[in-house]
Formats: C-alpha cells, sequence, structure tokens
C-alpha cells in the first residue's frame, strides 16, 4: 500500500476517456441554460465528467473537466470554478504532502519491523546473560549464578573435578556478599567487619555429589545464609544442572570471624550482627549433618602419609592464607591410586582447625576403611579418614571422605588419532 501511494505520487494517472467503463457520472447540460449565460452553442452538446473529489492532506479538491463536441465562442473566456489548470510541466510535478507522507510511512514501518525483531521468543536452549555475576532471587535471600564447565576444569574422568565445584561455591558466595552491598575492604568481610579487622574463616565443611558435571555443562548454584549459634554464620548451596534442573550437589558450612592481627577468633559485635541479620534464612541445612566425630590420625593409624607439601604463591588468598580449596587437593594427595582409578568421590567433610600460611610445610595422611585396598574394582562403597597437619604435629585439617564405583563407561585415549582402515 505504501508503495502504491509514493509511485502514484511521482507517475499521476491520466483521466480515464469519457466513454471508458469507469464509476463516473456523465451529464448533458442544457444548451439553454449556457445561452441565457451569454455563450452560443450553436446546438453543439457540452459533456461534463464529475469526479469524486480526492483527499490531499484532508483538503477536498473538485474537479469539474469539460468537453465539447466543436467549438465554443465565449466573448469572456469564462471557465467554471474549480475547473483544472491547463497541463503543463509544472502542474505534473508530484504532490509533495503526499510523497512526505509515503516516505514517512516507509520510515515508520521499518521502525516496526526492526523493534520487533527484539519481540521474537529466544530460542529454548539459550540462555539471557548465562555467566554474569549472578542475581539475587526468592524475596532477595538467595543469590543464584550460572557457570559453565570449562574443558581445563575436568579431570581424567572427564567429568569436573572436586575442586572445581568447590571453587564455584566458594565464588558464588563472594558475589552474594557483594550484590547484596556488603562487601567492604576484605575478603568477603562487610564494611563493619572492616573497621573491626575482621575475616571470615569456615570452621565445618559438608558436600555431597549426586553427580559431576562434564565438559559444556552449564550449572547453577544457589547460596543462601543463616544464623549458627550466637557468633557463627551457615552458608548452604544447591548446585543444579540448568537443562534438566537435576540437583548435582548439596553443600553446607559454618563460619566464623577472626580477627586479622592477632589471628584469634572473635565474637560477633553487635554492628556487624545489624548489617548481615536482616540476610539470613530461618531455614534447617540442606544437608543433614553428619554428627560422626572425625578421628585423629597419626604415624601408626593412617596407611598413606604424604610429605613435604609446600604452598605455592597461587594458593593464598588475599587474607595471605592458604586457600580453602587447596586443602582438598592436599587430602587426596595421600589417598591410594587405586581409590582414584576405580571410584569417584561421593561425600567430604571437613573441620578446618587451623590455617595454613606461605612457609608452612603440611603432612597428608589417610587411613581407608570398610574395603580392602587391593580389592577395590570388587567392592562398594568405601571411606576413608584423613588428617593434613604440620611438620610439627599441630592439626590443620581434619577429615572424612566416601566413595562410590565409578560407572561403567568407554574411557578413550585424548589425543590420539583414529586408525586408518585398510
Amino acid at each position: 500500500m505504501v508503495a502504491t501511494a509514493a509511485t502514484s505520487a511521482f507517475f499521476p494517472v491520466a483521466p480515464l476517456p469519457p466513454d471508458s467503463g469507469s464509476k463516473r457520472s456523465s451529464t448533458h447540460l442544457d444548451t439553454s441554460k449556457l445561452e441565457k449565460n451569454g455563450m452560443k452553442t450553436k446546438g453543439l452538446k457540452v459533456k461534463t465528467n464529475a469526479q469524486a473529489p480526492p483527499k490531499i492532506n484532508g483538503t477536498s479538491r473538485v474537479g469539474i473537466s469539460t468537453s465539447m463536441e466543436g467549438g465554443v465562442k465565449n466573448e469572456d473566456e469564462t471557465y467554471y470554478s474549480g475547473s483544472h489548470a491547463p497541463r503543463t510541466f509544472i502542474n505534473q510535478l508530484p504532490d509533495w504532502s503526499m510523497l512526505l507522507a509515503a516516505i514517512t510511512t516507509v520510515f515508520l514501518a521499518a521502525e516496526k519491523q526492526w523493534m520487533m525483531l527484539d519481540w521474537k521468543p529466544k530460542r529454548p536452549d539459550t540462555l539471557i546473560d548465562p555467566f554474569g555475576i549472578g542475581r539475587i532471587v526468592q524475596d532477595g535471600f538467595v543469590f543464584r549464578q550460572n557457570f559453565s564447565i570449562r574443558s581445563y576444569e575436568i579431570g581424567a574422568d572427564r567429568t569436573a573435578s572436586i575442586e572445581t565445584l568447590m571453587n564455584h561455591l566458594q565464588e558464588t558466595a563472594l558475589n552474594h556478599v557483594k550484590t547484596a552491598g556488603l562487601l567492604g575492604d576484605g575478603f568477603g568481610s562487610t564494611p563493619e567487619m572492616c573497621k573491626k579487622n575482621l575475616i571470615w574463616v569456615v570452621t565445618r565443611m559438608q558436600v555431597l555429589v549426586d553427580r559431576y558435571p562434564t565438559w559444556g555443562d552449564v550449572v547453577q548454584v544457589d547460596t543462601w545464609v543463616s544464623s549458627s549459634g550466637k557468633n557463627g554464620m551457615r552458608r548452604d548451596w544447591l548446585v543444579r544442572d540448568c537443562n534438566t534442573g537435576e540437583i548435582l550437589t548439596r553443600a553446607s558450612s559454618v563460619w566464623v570471624m577472626m580477627n586479622k592481627l592477632t589471628r584469634r577468633l572473635s565474637k560477633m559485635p553487635d554492628e556487624v550482627r545489624a548489617e548481615i541479620g536482616p540476610h539470613f534464612v530461618n531455614t534447617p541445612p540442606v544437608i543433614d549433618e553428619d554428627g560422626r566425630k572425625l578421628p585423629k590420625l597419626d604415624d601408626n593409624t593412617a596407611e598413606y602419609i604424604r610429605k613435604g607439601l609446600t604452598p605455592r604463591w597461587s594458593d593464598l588468598d588475599v587474607n595471605q592464607h592458604v586457600n580453602n580449596v587447596k586443602y582438598i587437593g592436599w587430602i587426596l594427595e595421600s589417598a591410594p591410586l587405586s581409590i582414584l582409578e576405580t571410584h569417584e568421590l561421593s561425600s567430604i567433610t571437613l573441620e578446618y582447625r587451623r590455617e595454613c600460611g606461605r612457609d608452612s610445610v603440611v603432612q597428608s595422611l589417610t587411613s581407608v576403611s570398610g574395603a580392602n585396598v587391593g580389592g577395590l574394582m570388587d567392592s562398594g562403597f568405601v571411606e576413608c579418614q584423613h588428617l593434613l597437619r604440620l611438620e610439627d604435629g599441630a592439626e590443620v585439617v581434619r577429615g572424612r571422605t566416601e566413595w562410590r564405583p565409578k560407572k561403567a563407561q568407554s574411557f578413550g585415549i585424548l589425543g590420539t588419532p583414529p586408525t586408518e582402515s585398510t
């Protein structure tokens, strides 16, 4: 319709001949009336073609064309009012108002089509900002963030490692504090904590892994905080598969405050409680607490000992002590290879007793219970006890791990070229 209007503006349509079949009214004028007005017709017939007045820019134009079948002598050269002017080059130019209206209509139509491109539904497998800093949901109490499992985050089993999952938990905890507007100058400390030189330290961590994600999977991590006793805080996590909603991992932890100058535990000041209290959720832990006591291992009770573990510079956090995730890697250093090859870690419980600095030298001790290590291929679940200690015997972390048999699957050798067929 827009194209038709624009075309008619540039190329005016010539009027149809009088005898065409168009919807026009032909009227023969009475010659007697013309003679009374001083026109001599001499018996000639005068025919008028009246057209419906077109509207241009809201104004009606009336045009009456006259044709005579002979000459008409009129001394005054009288013209009827409203009749067309003689056809010249000037009056055959397009009506600029119609041209501007057509151009405006074209631009409006194009703009509408352009805007509609953003209204089209997205593909169901497309996520909106899938790997941003995350957002707060569920009435402002739960923080949610998505992660993609990268190729450098998977291990020999082609699944994400336990360290990868723990890093995701730690990242969401810090981003939760930041998004809630509680991040001060410290690493996860609130403004009031920074004023009092206080930092958070974890005392207990429990993780249950139902299934490990694989390379390319997108996981959704939810985290929230609750009170734990008078001076502690509990933080829980829930990890799901973004595509299926399947729960992959559950984790719960307990945190207390430490003075970063004296390195001693501290009570929670009222100012800090007023800051973080409104963000607490009154819910039970996402994991039922394992109340079994973690035994202390020594050289006599431990079956496997790995000595001489030292932190690298990249293992330190901004508070100049070893990152919590690094402790898990040190624990697995003393786990027997036969367990790592045939089983996967299904749960881990850790009790943090002392921090490690950049000059610490750590020993890792492991004891296997519930199965004969030599016959692990035919065994079911395996449980291990762990201890990290300094060279002087001071305990750093006590732990317990549970292992389940790996599912039967074909592990190809990465990087092996296909065999050429003969």
